[in-house]
């Protein structure tokens, strides 16, 4: 969250394994057609020139978090601000699962895009 904050690529991509898969959201969606996620670094790096790259800033608001073996599942909000002027809110269940090398194997996030396109508003 916090690399996302920062708008730090090369941070965020440095905390996931080389095979590490990003599935934002689980499913086929306008970052993933197929839905089959977004597989090692280069195709990682692609999402986030694809979604993360096009808001000004993020605002996580975590309700909840769940950790059992190597896996947490967060619970909370994403909000995006855009340069539009207008925000998104993201309501969803983020998971994440690491290696023993504590790098990041998997992230799916669980959001449905229509319910987040529900809450696009002005800023101001």
């Amino acid at each position: 969250m916090e690399a996302v904050v920062a708008g730090d690529k090369a941070g965020w991509l440095a905390l996931f394994a080389p095979d590490g898969v990003v599935e934002d959201p689980v499913g086929p969606s306008a970052f993933d057609p197929q839905g089959l996620g977004h597989h090692g670094h280069e195709a990682i790096a692609a999402f986030w020139d694809k979604a993360i790259a096009l808001a000004e800033r993020f605002e996580f608001t975590i309700a909840d978090s769940f950790a059992a073996g190597s896996e947490v599942a967060n619970i909370g909000t994403i909000s995006a601000f855009l340069p539009s002027g207008h925000r998104v809110d993201t309501e969803g269940v983020f998971v994440y699962r690491v290696g023993a090398d504590g790098l990041i194997r998997s992230m799916r996030a669980f959001w449905e895009v229509d319910r987040a396109m529900g809450t696009l508003r002005a800023t101001s």
